[in-house]
């Protein structure tokens, strides 16, 4: 199941997430998203648990858990839906 991670601190790593996800099962990947222009933190993380009831677990016992000084977001990925190549006018 790929999970969403939110409301990351700037500072925080993919091994902390990896540490933070790891008591619940296998963590197969972990991505913090990383924003092209200044290389910073974009705030939130994807991280992929192959076994759906472990990861479902880690949902419910984190989700507003504290990492960083901060309440993370937990929930389950959801598809990337397809934006508007060219979006219409307002005129």
């Amino acid at each position: 199941m790929n999970i969403f991670v939110g409301n990351l601190s700037s500072q925080t790593t993919e091994q902390q997430l990896t540490a933070l996800f790891s008591p619940f099962g296998i963590v197969r990947n972990t991505k913090i998203i990383i924003d092209s222009y200044s290389g910073r933190s974009r705030g939130f993380a994807f991280l992929e648990m192959p076994d759906n009831g472990e990861a479902e677990r880690a949902i419910s016992d984190l989700n507003g858990a504290s990492l960083d000084s901060q309440a993370i977001v937990v929930n389950e990925a959801r598809p990337k839906t397809e934006r508007e190549r060219f979006p219409r006018s307002r005129y």
